[in-house]
Formats: C-alpha cells, sequence, structure tokens
C-alpha cells in the first residue's frame, strides 16, 4: 500500500457505538492481533482476499472455469476456495455474474476517502458526531490514516481512532496529533493470556497506552480518551479480568479516562466467517444475559471506578445463566 491509500473493508454510516455522537466509520483492513473471537475476520491479513457468499451463488460454474491458478473447487458447501493457491487477481469476481464472489476490501486514495467521509459532515455537525476509523488496526496503515485525519480535522470534522494499541510508537506518534478521541481497547490485562488469546503479548499495547495518557496529562494531545473491554465468555467476560482492569485504570488511568466500556459479545459476524470458509469457535456462543453483564458491571464498580465511567454496549439476552 502506498501513503496516498488506504485500503478499506466498510464505510459504515449512522453509528452510535463507535465514538460520541453520530458517526461515519472507516474500517481499515491489517491487524497484528489474531483473536479468536474477531468481529471483522476479513479485516486481519492486510492483502487483499476473495469471499464467496452462498445466498447469492447462482451455481453456474463461471468462476471454475474462470480461475487461471485452479483455486476453486466444488464442495460439499457449494464453493471451496484454495487460498494458497488464489493470486488475487480477480478473474472470478469478474466472471461472476450474481457477485457471490467479490473482494473484501476495497482500495481508496486519502484524497477519495476524505471527500467520501465529508458527505455526512451536515449529520456529524447536527448529532455531535465525526469519522471514526477502525479495523481491523488503523495504525496498520498509519501513514495514510495520519494524513486522512489530518484532512478532515482541516475540514472541521471530529475524529476519532478505533486501536487495538499493538503498533510500533512511531505509528501513534505519527496519527495522535490528528485525532480528538481514542478509544483503546484492553481485552486481557495478563501477559501470558493476551497471548494465548490474541497471538501477541501486551507489553506494547499497554506501553502505548501510557504513552496517550502522558500526552494527554502533558497537554500534547487535547484527545479523550475510552477504554473498551470485549466480554468474551470464558476469556475476558471473568471476573479475575475485569477486577484486574479496574484495578489498572483505577491506579494508573482514572484522571484521563473518561468511560470504560464493557462490549457484550455480539455473534452477528458467523456469516462473515461462513463468506471466508473459515471456521469460528464462538459460531454457537450464544448472547450475554443482562445478568452476567451486571455482575461484571459490579466488578468494575468494586476496583473502584466511578459508575458514571462505566458503560455496557452491545446487544444482550433477559434474564440470567445459563
Amino acid at each position: 500500500m502506498s501513503e496516498a491509500h488506504l485500503r478499506v473493508i466498510e464505510i459504515s454510516r449512522g453509528s452510535t457505538h463507535d465514538g460520541p455522537g453520530l458517526r461515519t466509520v472507516l474500517f481499515l483492513k491489517g491487524c497484528p492481533l489474531r483473536c479468536a473471537w474477531c468481529q471483522n475476520p476479513e479485516s486481519m491479513g492486510l492483502e487483499p482476499e476473495v469471499w464467496w457468499d452462498a445466498r447469492r451463488c447462482i451455481g453456474c460454474r463461471a468462476c471454475l472455469e474462470a480461475c487461471p491458478n485452479l483455486a476453486l473447487t466444488e464442495s460439499a458447501r457449494g464453493l471451496a476456495l484454495a487460498r494458497e493457491r488464489c493470486r488475487r487477481c480477480g478473474t472470478c469476481v469478474e466472471a461472476c455474474p450474481s457477485r457471490a464472489l467479490a473482494f473484501t476490501s476495497t482500495d481508496w486514495s486519502v484524497e477519495r476517502l476524505t471527500r467520501e467521509a465529508l458527505k455526512d459532515r451536515d449529520y456529524h455537525a447536527a448529532f455531535g458526531g465525526g469519522v471514526t476509523v477502525s479495523g481491523g488496526e488503523p495504525l496498520v496503515q498509519y501513514r495514510a490514516v495520519a494524513e486522512l485525519l489530518r484532512r478532515l480535522q482541516h475540514a472541521g470534522v471530529h475524529t476519532a481512532l478505533d486501536t487495538c494499541g499493538m503498533a510500533p510508537p512511531q505509528a501513534l506518534a505519527a496519527v495522535l496529533p490528528h485525532t480528538n478521541h481514542v478509544l483503546f481497547d484492553i481485552k486481557l490485562l495478563d501477559a501470558g493470556q493476551h497471548r494465548t488469546h490474541t497471538g501477541q503479548p501486551n507489553e506494547t499495547i499497554l506501553a502505548n497506552l501510557d504513552a496517550i495518557a502522558t500526552a494527554i496529562r502533558n497537554g500534547t494531545s487535547a484527545a479523550a480518551l475510552w477504554v473498551r473491554t470485549p466480554l468474551i465468555p470464558g476469556v475476558t467476560a471473568v471476573p479475575e479480568n475485569i477486577a484486574a482492569i479496574g484495578r489498572f485504570i483505577q491506579e494508573r488511568l482514572l484522571d484521563v479516562v473518561s468511560r470504560w466500556e464493557l462490549c457484550a459479545f455480539n455473534n452477528a459476524c458467523r456469516g462473515k466467517y461462513q463468506r471466508m470458509g473459515l471456521p469460528w469457535p464462538y459460531a454457537e456462543t450464544p448472547l450475554m444475559s443482562q445478568t452476567a453483564a451486571m455482575a461484571l458491571r459490579n466488578t468494575a464498580l468494586a476496583a473502584g471506578i466511578p459508575a458514571e465511567t462505566i458503560a455496557t454496549s452491545g446487544l444482550l439476552r433477559t434474564g440470567g445463566d445459563p
């Protein structure tokens, strides 16, 4: 990718869950983590990828005949893509009359993407929103992200960065000056558990979080800071982890964190894994119950976090466990 382009998997408009107000969210490709619960599996790799939607397929077999690398075969589920053979040439996508085969991302120039995001600025102004860059991990493409956010700020648009924090310090340093709001994930505080469930330890993540807090304290950043924790059953959504994160925030971040958001598990991404031809260990995991979410909130409160700082987001099922 050049510094003048961004690889985008989705542009979502009208979001109220990705920063303050009504927001346009730009989901970017590429992420250094491999969280087992990832909601956007198509965002993990930076390179272009093709996926197949069984609901659209008309069984014409045009893609099989078109693929020059024999990467497509028929299977019990309909169509199988051998990703190790795929060269991402797009021949099958062009041959598919029903758009069952499609690239998971589109490359945008920074200039064009800025214009696209600015189409919504009247709504941003009316509802106190702005533009959020998310992913994947947007700091993977940090040079272009920094330029995009700079242009948006220059146009008077509120900007937000949604990050897992796993990035080199120079990436954060380039983007933070053009960011009005940071949404920062703390998934697991224990480094070993973090490596087990995300593929990476969390030392770099916590160091970047400390750098953001320091920049806010010394006035070199005017960004507001929200911490977000995904509530993954049996992994992050356990009292020990929530209590540890709560103590960490209370002891080291309470003066700069204006919100700690507990994000309830969502299984709506199952279809994405199916289109990617990937298994998902959480495919049959139900939504979190209101009772379980309330218990974790109480754990956060017991760690010394003020009630007004804690927010629970996401769809919850009524009643208790199981």
